[in-house]
Formats: structure tokens, C-alpha cells, sequence
């Protein structure tokens, strides 16, 4: 399996080092989810980050979050919350409501629709990621997660 990504890159020389080509890899490959996930949500009218930010709510168990604790949570960053915000409320997907005792603070909460969303897409997407990652099986999953998490720290 080693050097398979030269001939996807359709490249003909060696990388600069395996640092270099781990890296391309982890690059490339997280590209590749990242539109395949996009293209499930695609139909629901969601984008990942906006999945992303409906879980985020989800998890909250109902008490709103502001946007600068919802921008801490999201998994890839974003740069502007506050119109990530504005187009998943204009679904009707969440709520926004401004703190009484500070008029700048917001704070979004989801909405029934868009828990009713995440449970339609929820036993889905379970469904797709399996068939993506599953195929690696569990030890292997680990070991990739147990590297990934190596890389962040």
C-alpha cells in the first residue's frame, strides 16, 4: 500500500520525505471525507459545519450557547459564526435570543425542527461513516484515532 498516493497524484517523482508524503496523505484523504460527508448532508439542505453546529445545540441539552462557545466547539474553524448562525436560523433550525442583562450577547438554541432534522439524518449518517471507516475495524479505527489524537497534541 506504500506510495499509492504518487499514482493518484499522478506524480513522477518521490516526495521530499515520508513526513511529506504522510502528510499529503492525511491532507488528501481528509479532503475526500469532508466532500462525502457534504454530499449526504447535501439533500437535508446542511453543510458540515452547519451539521456540526446542530450537534454542537443537540448536545447542549437545550440551554442556548453563544457564538463564541459554539465557535470553541466546531471540529474545522470558522471564521464567521454569526452568518453560520443567520443561515441555519432562516431553516427555522435554531433560535437566537439576546441577553437581557447584555444587549451583545446572542444566544442560539436548536428548535424542534432542527432536532426532528438530526434524527432523520442521524441513523443515516451512522450508516454511511460505517460504511466508510468500518471497513478498517475496530483495532485499526483505534490505532488511526489513537495517531490522529498524537498529531493534534
Amino acid at each position: 500500500m506504500v506510495g499509492r498516493l504518487i499514482a493518484e497524484l499522478k506524480q513522477t517523482k518521490p516526495f521530499r520525505s515520508r513526513a511529506d508524503e504522510a502528510y499529503l496523505n492525511l491532507v488528501r484523504t481528509a479532503d475526500l471525507l469532508k466532500h462525502d460527508v457534504a454530499g449526504f448532508l447535501k439533500p437535508f439542505g446542511l453543510t458540515p459545519t452547519q451539521y456540526n453546529v446542530l450537534r454542537i445545540l443537540r448536545g447542549a441539552g437545550g440551554a442556548p450557547k453563544t457564538c463564541g462557545e459554539i465557535s470553541e466547539r466546531l471540529v474545522t474553524a470558522e471564521p464567521d459564526v454569526t452568518r453560520l448562525l443567520d443561515r441555519i436560523e432562516r431553516q427555522g433550525l435554531l433560535d437566537r435570543e439576546r441577553s437581557a442583562s447584555d444587549r451583545r450577547v446572542v444566544r442560539s438554541r436548536i428548535t424542534a425542527k432542527g432536532l426532528d432534522l438530526l434524527a432523520t439524518i442521524d441513523q443515516g449518517i451512522d450508516a454511511h461513516q460505517a460504511r466508510r471507516l468500518g471497513r478498517l475495524g475496530s483495532e485499526r479505527l483505534t490505532q488511526l484515532i489513537d495517531i490522529l489524537e498524537d498529531l493534534r497534541a
